[in-house]
């Protein structure tokens, strides 16, 4: 039984006599002395709106034409959108959050001092009865199965409706990193990028000013300096990614929009009838000239305005806060959450881009998960909240494309993990379980989910003793360990992001591609890389292909 303790405000910043002093921008995030701003990264999206295969609102169809042969589009790249929590500091995810096991998957069980460093007393163990339910600790309503009383999980639910819950599916991948340090190369967005996510407005944005866009490092062999992640923390940065110009004011979006139409054609007439004296090639180039390329660069420069007053014009279009989707009576937040919490503000603003197409994929920087402050208490509270935030994501995506929704996949990963000593916290918040007295990378794995709205996404494996060692990717030892040896990634945080994008190729059926994008990786030969694979095709290479 832990001793009395002070109450403790769930966002007040973490003090660790054992831990330095914070001084770096790290440091004060993890231990939540500054908060992480999203970040929204450059991967696939869907498409610029929230029906991927339709406008907002169509030009008229000489300009729609025109449009095509400038080379622009409404739609993103076709990828499925990907949205990564990175939550910094060190959180727990394996057991009291996401079930773990040995070589036979998630439900291969630990043994009970195992779990005991994992923060579950005996009494909790996933295979114990509860007395109060009589059932058992295992909660497999989201496909991946979570410990039953997961904060993460109460957060989920808190966001999601069950029809949203139906259709997901997810994967943890045990893996070693390392404790409370900002050079774990965890994040994936430009190898995600590379397997060909991109929106139709950003391409890489992040809520720090790093390389990465987030508190973890990027694999320095995928860092790619031209999509070096644009900074956005919250909504007013993705409400004021356009300007419309002052025409849009005056006039009304349609009206505007039809002013912009008639100038094009104006100029296009006029543009048949002049010459701009350049009407020779470049020396070596083909018979293009320089004549027809600046008339091509006037008419696209106008068709670009009418198009962006066209779909930009009405603020609704991209400002979260009037989203009813995501705020007020109806929406994932109330309005006094999202008045009230900045993280759920950070999330709506990241959510918005992604799941709409906006941009291609993001990041979420979640500060203070470095909670072993020898309470249960300050953790639980911070898991739930974090699990809100994934959920409304999940939600938002179920939402989305007029309510037939549009896929995601949701990654989630910390800086190494802390363990138990086995003393409880029998308060309301501690909920009897393990306080979390320091760091511990052993204990440590990652997660994703996958959301479909055709249907949950199928685990590889004709059998239910092969799918479970393909929805866990990698094991634990008995004592609650994570086995270096079970897979490339399990102690290697570079080749775990392999695996995340290898995962995410996966989902599109494109993972034969992955020698060809990534010819250095090290996930082996084709036949490893298969059993590294959570899931089958969700898509046929695009989304709507």
């Amino acid at each position: 039984m832990a001793g009395k303790r002070r109450n403790r405000h769930w966002s007040e910043p973490l003090r660790h006599p054992d831990h330095p002093r914070p001084v770096t921008r790290r440091q004060l995030i993890s231990q939540g002395f500054l908060a992480g701003s999203a970040a929204v990264f450059g991967g696939g999206i869907l498409s610029l709106f929230a029906d991927p295969r339709a406008a907002y609102a169509a030009l008229s169809p000489d300009l729609e034409a025109l449009k095509a042969s400038c080379g622009f589009s409404t739609l993103g790249a076709g990828k499925i959108p990907f949205i990564c929590f990175d939550l910094a500091g060190g959180a727990s995810m394996s057991g009291s959050n996401v079930l773990v096991g040995q070589q036979g998957g998630q439900l291969d069980f630990l043994n009970t001092s195992g779990y005991s460093a994992m923060g579950l007393p005996g009494g909790m163990i996933p295979s114990a009865i509860d007395p109060v339910t009589n059932l058992d600790f295992i909660d497999s309503t989201l496909g991946l199965a979570f410990h039953r009383d997961s904060a993460f999980l109460r957060g989920i639910n808190g966001s999601i409706s069950p029809a949203t819950a139906a259709n997901i599916n997810g994967a943890v991948i045990p893996a070693r990193s390392g404790n409370d340090t900002g050079n774990n190369p965890h994040n994936p967005m430009y190898g995600i990028q590379r397997a060909g996510a991109d929106g139709s407005l950003l391409t890489l944005i992040g809520s720090q000013s790093s390389d990465s866009g987030g508190n973890s490092v990027a694999p320095t062999a995928m860092i790619n300096t031209e999509y070096r992640p644009t900074k956005v923390d919250r909504p007013s940065d993705v409400s004021g990614l356009v300007n419309t110009g002052q025409l849009v004011g005056l006039l009304g979006q349609s009206d505007a929009v039809a002013v912009m139409e008639s100038i094009q054609r104006i100029t296009d007439q006029k543009l048949a009838r002049v010459s701009t004296g350049l009407g020779y090639p470049d020396p070596g180039q083909p018979a293009l000239t320089r004549d027809e390329v600046v008339e091509e660069l006037v008419r696209c420069g106008y068709v670009k305005s009418a198009d962006i007053a066209d779909r930009f014009g009405d603020p609704s279009t991209l400002d979260p806060a009037l989203d009813p989707d995501i705020v007020g009576a109806g929406g994932i937040f109330s309005q006094a959450e999202f008045d009230a919490d900045s993280e759920f503000r950070k999330t709506a603003a990241v959510m918005k881009l992604v799941v709409n197409g906006f941009a291609g994929a993001g990041t979420i920087t979640m500060g203070g998960y470095d909670y072993h402050d020898s309470t249960r208490a300050t953790g639980e509270i911070r898991d739930e909240r974090a699990g809100r935030c994934m959920g409304a994501c999940l939600e938002y995506a179920a939402r989305a494309n007029n309510g037939a929704g549009i896929p995601l996949m949701m990654y989630v990963f910390s800086d190494g993990s802390l363990s138990s000593d086995g003393t409880t916290d029998n308060s309301v918040n501690g909920r009897g379980k393990g306080v979390w007295s320091g760091d511990s990378s052993a204990v440590a794995s990652s997660f994703f989910l996958v959301y479909n709205p055709g249907g949950a996404a199928q685990i590889i494996g004709a059998t239910p003793e092969e799918q479970a060692v393909h929805q866990q990717i990698g094991y634990f030892r008995a004592d609650g360990s994570v086995e270096t040896s079970s897979t490339p990634a399990a102690n290697n945080v570079n080749l775990l992001v392999e695996t995340v994008i290898l995962n995410y190729m996966a989902l599109h059926g494109t993972q034969g591609d992955f020698p060809t994008l990534f010819p250095g990786h090290g996930l082996g030969n084709s036949t490893l890389r298969d059993s590294l694979m959570a899931f089958n095709p969700i898509v046929n290479g695009v989304i709507g292909g």
